[in-house]
């Protein structure tokens, strides 16, 4: 469960370490954020010379979340960290070029597959 306020770990080469999420997107109503949601966020921790800076306002999706996720088989999946990975502006391809850590097979069926692709463990 993400919501406004969330800070994240940044699993992608982008840049960024740490953001907080500001905004879920997806209905103004909409509190929490899930695996395969997009949040607008801002950078709060970056590295130098990097793609994205501190204090950019950025677009991501949430990849890890420690609360505990129902497939629809019946099972659940949680991670032992909250993590996000940044997208490019209007478009749901990653500013980075790689991902770190394992990713849930669920971003696929939502549409990233892209970042599904990148991923290097497909849990």
């Amino acid at each position: 469960m993400i919501q406004p306020q969330t800070m994240l770990k940044v699993a992608d080469n982008s840049g960024a370490k740490i953001i907080q999420c500001f905004k879920v997107l997806g209905g103004s109503k909409r509190r929490y954020a899930r695996i395969g949601d997009i949040v607008v966020a801002a950078v709060k921790e970056a590295e130098p010379r990097k793609i994205v800076k501190t204090h950019e306002v950025v677009r991501a999706v949430i990849i890890r979340q420690k609360q505990p996720y129902g497939r629809k088989d019946g099972t659940y999946i949680r991670f032992d960290e909250n993590a996000a990975v940044i997208l490019d502006a209007k478009t749901k391809i990653p500013k980075g070029g790689r991902i770190f850590g394992p990713v849930p097979r669920e971003l696929r069926e939502k549409g990233f597959d892209k970042l599904a692709g990148m991923a290097k463990e497909l849990v």
